[in-house]
């Protein structure tokens, strides 16, 4: 197999501007039904999950859900600051997201360029240790592209399993998404990867670099869940803007095919014969012209999802294309619209909209206040009283960090963004991450910092100076 020659990544600056070009420029509850019964392997699923054309098939409506528990938000949330996390790590190229592991006192970065690395929790921070390294068979052609995202597997104290989702380095222009698996070895310093263990879960074909998601996680019923974007264009080596816009092969309204869709399956157990299960409760198992793995569709770019640890639900930010950017409280079913929609504006067509059976975000904004949103969390921890039960999140071209009351926009209820900090103007936060005892984190290109969320009543908030 002749692979694409590997490129370096482009500066954050370049990767700004493709963001901004990929832009282009219900009553759902407080709090979450009780936790489902661990579905059963009902069925297994091949490997391989390519686009399809559009189906046309109706939208499903998400099932209604019981009424909340109740829960005291603060009326405003402080004002925010961002600490260095780990003074004196070095400079590092793109990292996108950071992840810890408990059980071995440590804190993964993943780089987009296909390296994860290790640092201490407490400490020294100056020399990150990579614990993997796949940087050959990754793909960095296209800024979208890379090593996206890890996830522990919720049983890592016992399996050390650990999962990837990155865009593979395949035959000239045979775009390729892959979420893979991996064993570890060792113990504390001595942790790593074991890349000989890599083992294919789930691989869907691309119609090139752009629009490919990237939001891994598992959720408190022990699923799998991935975010997987539209795949943007008609197609081609080097597609114009134009081509990347509008989703022209209709994979957003489309739910027999895995793009512009939440993926939720079961890998525990997972075998090379039978790399996942499809939960039994999956909505679509009796549609013909759905995909069974499909959770949830009519998405443009999910960047970045997160469960609320106190209520379950799954929120998501959702890149959007011309006017608005959104975030969505994500149900099994549920049609979030594009791209007969973007956000709640009609999209195509302008006017007239068909919007039966679609799910509306649970909070929008315009292009002038940001053009590429990072998804972030319902913060829980214990360091910010005041800041619980506020869903954090911010926008990779814009140097601010709002919230939204999580309770009340999960209910339905038309809320305004709070804004906690702005810095300096090229900020570009890529990534929130969220520790064991519910503290948050950023991922910056800017200066190509990690930083700390603390409480700043005083409102300085500006991260310090890049090194």
């Amino acid at each position: 197999m002749s692979a694409r020659r590997w490129r370096p990544l482009a500066p954050a600056s370049l990767l700004a501007a493709m963001l901004i070009l990929a832009c282009g420029g219900s009553t759902p509850p407080l709090d979450a039904p009780p936790a489902p019964a661990a579905p059963t392997p009902a069925a297994t699923a091949t490997a391989t999950a390519t686009a399809t054309a559009p189906t046309g098939g109706p939208a499903v409506t998400p099932a209604p859900t019981p009424p909340p528990a109740t829960a005291t938000v603060a009326a405003e949330p402080p004002a925010i600051a961002l600490v260095p996390a780990f003074p004196g790590l070095p400079r590092l190229e793109n990292p996108v997201a950071l992840v810890e592991v408990p059980e071995h006192d440590l804190f993964l970065i993943v780089l987009q360029e296909g390296r994860v690395l290790a640092v201490p929790r407490g400490g020294p921070w100056n020399a990150p240790r990579t614990v993997h390294d796949q940087r050959q068979r990754t793909s960095t052609v296209y800024y979208e592209e890379g090593l996206l995202a890890v996830a522990l597997d919720p049983d890592f104290a016992r399996n050390g399993y650990v999962y990837a989702y990155y865009s593979a380095n395949p035959e000239p222009d045979a775009y390729t998404s892959r979420l893979v698996r991996f064993g570890t070895t060792g113990e504390g310093a001595a942790f790593a990867f074991d890349a000989a263990s890599e083992m294919l879960i789930l691989e869907v074909g691309q119609v090139n670099g752009y629009h490919n998601g990237g939001a891994l996680l598992f959720g408190p019923d022990g699923m799998l869940y991935l975010g997987l974007g539209d795949g943007g264009t008609i197609g081609g080596p080097q597609p114009t803007a134009s081509a990347i816009k509008g989703d022209p092969r209709g994979h957003g309204q489309n739910p027999g095919t895995l793009l512009g869709a939440v993926v939720r399956i079961d890998v525990r157990g997972a075998t090379e014969d039978a790399p996942y299960a499809i939960p039994p409760d999956n909505p679509f198992l009796d549609r013909e012209d759905a995909r069974p793995e499909v959770w949830a569709y009519g998405l443009r770019n999910p960047w970045r999802m997160s469960f609320d640890r106190a209520t379950g639900l799954l929120w998501a930010g959702d890149v959007g294309e011309s006017h608005r950017e959104e975030i969505n409280v994500v149900r099994a079913g549920a049609n979030y619209g594009w791209n007969v929609t973007e956000g709640t504006l009609c999209f195509s067509p302008e006017e007239g909209c068909d919007r039966a059976g679609l799910t509306p975000p649970v909070s929008e904004y315009g292009h002038a206040d940001g053009c590429s949103i990072t998804g972030g969390y319902a913060y829980r921890g214990e360091a910010m009283p005041d800041l619980r039960g506020w869903y954090v999140f911010t926008d990779y071209c814009h140097s601010r960090i709002r919230a939204i009351p999580a309770g009340r926009a999960a209910a339905g209820e038309a809320v305004e963004p709070v804004l906690l900090w702005e810095g300096v103007p090229t900020t570009t936060v890529v990534s929130f991450a969220e520790d064991a005892a519910g503290e948050l984190y950023v991922v910056s290109h800017q200066g190509v910092r990690i930083y700390r969320v603390i409480a700043d009543p005083a409102a300085s908030g500006a991260p310090d100076s890049p090194e």
